[in-house]
């Protein structure tokens, strides 16, 4: 039996090659909708955040042989807990992870976490467009919506949880883009279009993330974007294609 942590789009195909590959899965999601995609095509689901301490008891009382982390590019706790969990039961662990954004320009400012990206937004100040999802919005809210000559437009999938977050935050109807993706180039262009943005704010999330249209589309427009880069997390098995994953997984149950 796999663990498998699943916290991306493309996590679900993973896990479909994992399972057609003649091996069994339990997945661990964090919402009720990724429990539903997953069990659509058979695979075991159990949805909450589990720390180090809950994932090891779960590992002894499923019999899980071997860890696939699939989980998102900056879910570091989720990472983190897996890695100390797999190292408390003694078995093998394999990071997926998508490869980082392939594109480089002038106007991409690298940021490391959520507050320094908002603390260089409240410097630029104009039309603001912050695609980090509302996991974070706090960070940026309390920066920027009191910054002058400041809006900010915030992105994020239409739940009625993220609506009431921004509700209690003080975000106007009118800046909330409630959507759910993946979008293309033109699409986030004619976003940026109809706002007037000056300022993307994004994080490196990956290709399946869809940073490539929205940087592509900021650069066309000649948008400055702020790029916040992945948490440094040091992985002992980490593979950035499915091939990989599968090609190593036969190898670490052998041992």
């Amino acid at each position: 039996m796999i663990l498998f942590l699943a916290g991306t789009s493309d996590a679900r195909s993973l896990a479909v090659q994992i399972k057609e590959s003649g091996l069994k899965l339990l997945a661990t999601v964090v919402t009720d909708n990724a429990r539903v995609e997953l069990e659509k095509v058979g695979i075991d689901t159990m949805v909450g955040r589990l720390n180090s301490d809950e994932m090891t008891d779960l590992i002894e009382s499923e019999k899980i042989e071997a860890i696939v982390d699939a989980s998102h590019p900056f879910a570091e706790e989720a990472s983190k807990n897996a890695i100390l969990a797999a190292k408390n039961a003694n078995i093998p662990y394999i990071r997926y992870e998508r490869p980082v954004i392939e594109q480089e320009y002038e106007k991409i400012i690298k940021a490391s976490s959520y507050e320094e990206a908002a603390e260089i937004a409240a410097k630029k100040q104009g039309v603001i467009f912050l695609a980090t999802g509302s996991k974070t919005l706090q960070i940026f809210s309390e920066i920027l919506l009191s910054c002058p000559n400041t809006r900010m437009i915030a992105r994020m999938l239409p739940r009625k949880d993220n609506m009431e977050k921004c509700e209690q935050l003080g975000i106007p109807q009118k800046n909330i883009v409630a959507i759910q993706g993946p979008f293309t180039k033109e699409f986030d262009q004619a976003l940026y279009r109809q706002y007037g943005v000056t300022l993307l704010i994004t994080k490196d999330s990956g290709k399946e993330g869809s940073v490539n249209e929205k940087v592509a589309a900021a650069r066309e427009l000649d948008i400055e974007t702020i790029l916040i880069t992945r948490p440094k997390i040091e992985y002992e098995n980490k593979c950035t294609t499915f091939k990989e994953v599968l090609e190593q997984l036969p190898l670490v149950l052998s041992k």
